[in-house]
């Protein structure tokens, strides 16, 4: 009996056409963050049952650009950069389960079809889209990480622009922000083969980096735009008050994740 492989679609013969490896997944990546406060009305629409809003700063809110290098186990992807390299951008907030403080991404933008497929497994909302940042180096006209050196960062979808920031490095700190500080908390959701029939996957998940190494985190001032679109609505978590705003690089494993429970999101 012939048998099929690959942790990811398309199963074939060998496996080797699969569009993402079995975890665990390795990344390196500059991140530019960007926090703030919005109304937690926008925030409390966006969590399915059982979460609630923090208890603290329930409205806070962080929009972070990553420009990542990723790889599986046996990184031979990073000498193939079309199968490691990738950028996103994403927005987080933080939730409440079981009286627990999670962070939970509500959107997120990536420019490669293999970090969509990883987006899937892990509960991530992602969606394709177009990101740009700039690239610190030590020489010529880029950003040296230094005091007062500036990063652009722009998002934008279906052709349409939804955020830009202008992000100034101020001084060293001890962390990269709050918002994007605790485990996440992700729904798996894939709706049944038969029309009406709801979801045929329904999980609560947590997951978070297996292990972790980091930088120099910086503390930054951002000049930061959201705009609206027909496709889109990262605009609804409206910029009512900044926070602060971070750079930082860092390296990250990721090797699964918990079920919490399944069938209780109530999503449609």
């Amino acid at each position: 009996m012939a048998s099929v492989r690959g942790f990811f679609h398309p199963k074939t013969a060998t496996g080797a056409s699969s569009l993402i490896p079995a975890p665990p997944w390795r990344y390196s990546g500059d991140l530019l963050t960007v926090e703030y406060r919005t109304d937690p009305d926008r925030v409390r629409e966006l969590l399915p049952q059982p979460l609630e809003l923090a208890e603290e700063d329930p409205g806070a809110v962080a929009l972070i650009w990553a420009d990542w290098q990723s790889c599986s186990a046996s990184a031979s992807e990073l000498l193939d950069p079309v199968l490691s390299q990738y950028k996103e951008a994403f927005a987080v907030v933080r939730c409440s389960y079981r009286g627990r403080a999670y962070s939970r991404c509500v959107y997120i933008w990536v420019d490669k079809d293999f970090a969509i497929a990883r987006g899937l497994h892990q509960g991530y909302p992602k969606k394709l889209g177009s990101i740009h940042m700039t690239r610190p180096h030590p020489y010529g006209p880029a950003p040296r990480i230094e005091a007062g050196a500036r990063f652009g960062a722009t998002l934008a979808a279906a052709d349409r622009r939804l955020a830009q920031a202008v992000v100034t490095l101020k001084e060293p700190t001890q962390s990269n922000g709050f918002v994007n500080a605790n485990p996440m908390l992700h729904h798996r959701w894939l709706p049944s083969i038969e029309n009406g029939k709801g979801l045929a996957v329904d999980e609560l998940i947590e997951s978070g980096a297996s292990s972790f190494e980091g930088g120099q985190p910086w503390t930054a001032e951002a000049d930061l735009e959201l705009f609206t679109s027909p496709t889109e609505e990262l605009a609804r978590l409206e910029l009512r008050e900044p926070i602060a705003a971070y750079y930082r690089q860092v390296g990250v494993v990721w090797n699964g994740g918990t079920l919490l429970e399944s069938g209780t999101s109530q999503a449609e």
